[in-house]
């Protein structure tokens, strides 16, 4: 198939990029290597792709409408994953007009893009922030994220009620998937994972917010990455879906620490913070519709790969 990946320079969008090209897809690349966190990263994993013959790279911004408009001209693509999108839920209560550009304008740019080229289906990244202070643990798709707490999740919950709009007057398929505290090699250097990292090798204290009184669904890339080609390629979808991906274990935020620190064989230092604004306490994924649809079957536990992020984070920094 020919397959179009916007944000194919970012964490997941690179995985899942390597795993099409891998199945002997056609995949054309969108990204605009903003500087949100490291470019240099983001043009080190698009180098990797590069090497394939069948990826294409387009460098421009999804904002650009005629730009995007041309691309679909020029590809038919049978599928499109929509990944791209400016993360973070804390950098959306101090940049917030990047979120409207980048989430919002975007996503319609998007929608319209693939409404007029009749494509297939649409899969895109919604987000776990969605459900904002639920105290209702697992989360399932079933409850209600009428109430977000940063503008982020704001953000994504509108992609999904826009993605519904398409769906019910134009006939395109929507499947919006809420990721769950994604980690893994060639990941991001804004989260928690690589932030600890980074400090605990150079012996400085890491940031612990809520007093480490926080609980995270950590999921694994590998599993994540099943989970989306799931949302591609299942058939027996209905006309817009919505589905968890997560590892269905709400892990402590100690426990992940100490396992980075027993890893890199370092005692870390701590310094303890209150809770920060628009996060949240606890995540932890209902998983049974994705199991059910998609066959999503996540099977990396933090103790397999918390060493395989660390043994990636070692190598990419010599």
């Amino acid at each position: 198939m020919k397959i179009l990946v916007t944000g194919s320079a970012g964490f997941i969008g690179y995985h899942l990029t390597t795993s099409l090209l891998a199945d002997g897809h056609d995949v054309v690349g969108y990204d605009n290597f903003n500087d949100y966190y490291s470019v240099q990263l983001k043009c080190d994993r698009t180098a990797v792709l590069l090497k394939h013959d069948k990826f294409t790279l387009i460098e421009a911004d999804l904002c650009d409408y005629e730009r995007l408009q041309k691309c679909f001209e020029e590809n038919q693509f049978d599928l499109v994953c929509h990944l791209a999108a400016q993360a973070g839920v804390r950098y959306s209560i101090t940049h917030p007009f990047v979120y409207q550009k980048a989430n919002l304008e975007s996503f319609l740019n998007i929608l319209e893009a693939c409404r007029h080229a009749e494509v297939g289906r649409l899969v895109y990244a919604s987000s776990s922030s969605v459900y904002g202070g639920n105290k209702k643990l697992p989360f399932s798709e079933k409850d209600s994220v009428d109430s977000p707490i940063s503008l982020y999740a704001a953000t994504k919950k509108a992609n999904e009620l826009m993605a519904h709009t398409y769906s019910h007057l134009y006939n395109l398929q929507t499947v919006g998937l809420r990721f769950f505290t994604v980690y893994g090699p060639w990941g991001r250097p804004d989260m928690a994972m690589w932030l600890f990292t980074k400090a605990m090798l150079a012996g400085e204290p890491i940031k612990v917010f809520n007093h480490g009184k926080m609980q995270r669904d950590f999921t694994f890339v590998a599993d994540i990455i099943a989970g989306v080609k799931g949302s591609l390629f299942s058939d027996g979808l209905d006309q817009y879906e919505i589905f968890n991906l997560g590892n269905h274990q709400s892990e402590n935020l100690m426990e992940m620490i100490n396992t980075i620190a027993a890893e890199l064989d370092v005692e870390p230092k701590m310094e303890m913070m209150p809770m920060q604004p628009g996060d949240v306490a606890a995540t932890f994924a209902d998983i049974d519709a994705a199991r059910a649809k998609l066959g999503y079957e996540p099977t990396t536990p933090i103790a397999n790969g918390i060493p395989e992020f660390v043994k990636w984070y070692k190598e990419y920094h010599k």
